[in-house]
C-alpha cells in the first residue's frame, strides 16, 4: 500500500495519510483533486471496484467529509479518498463517468446530507424521502427528537427509561 500512496505523493497534495490496518488506508485529498486522484486510482493503480460514496456531517467544522472507498480486488487492499467540503451550499464534482452506481450514492447524499453533485444523473428526483420539506434528516443540525413529537402522536402505554438504568435492571435483576 505504501508504494501507492508514494505513487499518489509524487502527482498530488494529500493533506493526511491513515493506515486503518495492512490492507486498508485513507488519504486526505482536496475537493479539487479527488476526481482526478479517484480516476488515477481506478485506471493506473488498479482500483477497479467503488465499495461506497459516503459522508460524514462535521458541524463543528462546517464541512462534511465525502469518503470513497475504493477496492484493488488484484491487490486485496482498499484505500479510502476523504475529501472535506464546505456545509454551506454543499456540493462537489460528480463522479458518475467513473461507475454507474456513484450516481445512486449521489442521489442518497443530496436527499439525505443535501449535498449536490451537479450534472449527476437523476441526482435531484426524490429517492427515498418522498415530499420531503425539513432539512435534510442526516445532517446533525436535524433534530430527530423534535421531529418525532411533530409527527407522530404519542402511544398510551409507553414510557420512557434511562437506558443505563434499564439495561442494569434487566441485565442485573437481583442487584
Amino acid at each position: 500500500m505504501k508504494d501507492i500512496i508514494d505513487r499518489i505523493k509524487t502527482k498530488y497534495t494529500i493533506s493526511e495519510v491513515v493506515e486503518q490496518r495492512k490492507n486498508l488506508s485513507f488519504v486526505t485529498v482536496s475537493k479539487e483533486q479527488a476526481i482526478s486522484i479517484i480516476t488515477f486510482l481506478r485506471d493506473i493503480e488498479g482500483f477497479k471496484h467503488l465499495v461506497l460514496l459516503t459522508a460524514a456531517d462535521w458541524i463543528e467544522n462546517d464541512k462534511f467529509q465525502l469518503t470513497y472507498l475504493l477496492n484493488n480486488p488484484t491487490e486485496k487492499i482498499d484505500l479510502g479518498v476523504r475529501v472535506f467540503i464546505s456545509r454551506e451550499n454543499a456540493s462537489m464534482e460528480s463522479a458518475h463517468h467513473l461507475w454507474e452506481q456513484v450516481a445512486t450514492y449521489q442521489r442518497e447524499l443530496k436527499e439525505m446530507f443535501g449535498i449536490d453533485f451537479p450534472d449527476s444523473p437523476g441526482v435531484d428526483k426524490p429517492f427515498i424521502l418522498e415530499g420531503w420539506e425539513d432539512i435534510p434528516p442526516y445532517r446533525r443540525d436535524f433534530d430527530t427528537k423534535q421531529y418525532s413529537e411533530d409527527t407522530y402522536f404519542p402511544r398510551p402505554g409507553r414510557e420512557s427509561n434511562d437506558p443505563a438504568e434499564y439495561m442494569k435492571k434487566k441485565l442485573y435483576p437481583n442487584e
